[in-house]
């Protein structure tokens, strides 16, 4: 018997809001704090303290501070989470807490979860293999791969909340968190779920993270100056900064938000995704896959190139990222690349690599809330291939109503999101 698809019945469009916001950085281990440090040009990055960095090439990071357990989790259950695991469902769980939005059996199969991480538990990777070598296979913790496995941040936020809806999770690099709430929001339009929790976490501050980023000659190496060493678009740049940090969202689909009071930060109006198809870490040298990304989120929302206010930049600080990031904007803006504002808050943050993402675009939200633009700090010198407007150690007011936000990953992977005003 031959199968023949049935025609879909057409369907409303199902717009997606954003009700719940969190952040983990290090700035501050929430969003106020987090984007006070930041529209005053505050760096978070100093000395890696998390391990013993004294005979590697780069001893600096962005780290978590601080990093408070108690009234989050228990001393025993803390010991079986990996350090990003622990930031990934910290985040979602305060993002829930902020949204107001109870989960219980009536709506637990409409609720999903979908949390990315780039590289997952290297923390824990990297003690074990030392346990492995100097105690021998039978000491292996039988933890060992639910901790280090990065869809276990999915897994542990579904299992804490009750959360039976779709349940995944995206490992796309530094791309993997846009990719997480792209793909969530496409998951609610659907109708698979009414309502996701999203985001992403990275904790690879870790001998093996610094060491084969330090091996590749990614990172910088300003040592001695760490607060300046993060320096997106300009001319002295020698690498990224790489740092840790999570953060969580709670997309709704909007009549639903709006039924029950909600708040609602703003809205994911458009989703561009692409690949370079070029080389396993170095971006495309024309900028088309970025490009590309970007002019699909945009057309995604209905929208214009002129009607962008805000690029919240992939900007990493890298030799080729920047320059090609600003080709790209130029090849999808045209014209009008000239006239839009775009700043780099890895300038502040470093690198969250897997949970840039989402940082940023509780970032862009916090933009649209506020009408205030985030500087890129530490552009002294511009590079002449840098050209646009980056905001410049300074943050500044403007009215914002729609922004964009840029996530790439080694592999050629393309992310951008299209976020309106509430």
């Amino acid at each position: 018997m031959s199968f023949q698809a049935r025609e879909r019945d057409p369907r409303p469009v199902r717009r997606v809001v954003v009700t719940g916001v969190s952040a983990i950085t290090p700035l501050g281990q929430d969003i106020d704090s987090t984007w006070s440090a930041l529209i005053k040009g505050e760096s978070g990055i100093g000395p890696i303290s998390l391990f013993d960095a004294s005979d590697f090439s780069v001893r600096i990071a962005g780290e978590v501070a601080d990093w408070d357990l108690s009234g989050r989790f228990e001393k025993r259950e803390a010991k079986h989470l990996d350090r990003c695991t622990q930031f990934g469902l910290a985040a979602a769980l305060d993002a829930i807490a902020d949204s107001g939005f109870k989960i219980d059996e009536t709506n637990a199969g409409r609720v999903g979860v979908l949390f990315g991480s780039g590289i997952g538990g290297i923390q824990t990777l990297c003690s074990q293999v030392l346990v492995l070598d100097k105690r021998g296979p039978s000491r292996i913790s039988p933890f060992l791969i639910p901790m280090m496995i990065p869809n276990i941040i999915s897994g542990e936020v579904a299992i804490r909340t009750g959360a039976k809806g779709p349940n995944t999770c995206v490992v796309t690099a530094c791309a993997a968190s846009a990719h997480s709430i792209g793909e969530a929001v496409e998951t609610i339009r659907r109708g698979a779920a009414d309502v996701m929790i999203a985001g992403g976490a990275e904790a690879a501050v870790a001998e093996l993270g610094i060491g084969g980023f330090s091996a590749m000659k990614a990172l910088s190496t300003r040592n001695d100056a760490p607060e300046h060493a993060s320096r997106p678009f300009d001319v002295d740049r020698d690498g990224f900064v790489a740092a840790e940090g999570a953060a969580g969202l709670v997309l709704e689909e909007r009549d639903m938000a709006k039924s029950r009071g909600a708040r609602i930060y703003g809205e994911i109006v458009g989703y561009g995704a692409s690949g370079d198809a070029h080389h396993i870490t170095a971006p495309d040298p024309e900028g088309d896959g970025a490009a590309r990304a970007m002019s699909e989120a945009i057309r995604d929302a209905g929208a214009t190139v002129e009607q962008v206010d805000y690029i919240n930049a992939h900007g990493t600080s890298t030799p080729f990222n920047d320059r090609i990031e600003t080709l790209a904007i130029k090849r999808a803006f045209g014209e009008a690349a000239d006239k839009v504002a775009v700043s780099s808050t890895k300038s502040m943050t470093g690198h969250m690599l897997g949970a840039a993402g989402a940082v940023e675009a509780v970032i862009c939200l916090k933009v649209l809330e506020t009408g205030t633009l985030p500087p890129t700090i530490n552009l002294e010198n511009p590079d002449p291939d840098c050209d646009l407007d980056y905001v410049p150690n300074e943050a500044r007011q403007a009215g914002v109503e729609l922004a964009i936000s840029n996530s790439f990953g080694f592999g050629g992977h393309n992310a951008c999101l299209a976020i309106a005003r509430a």
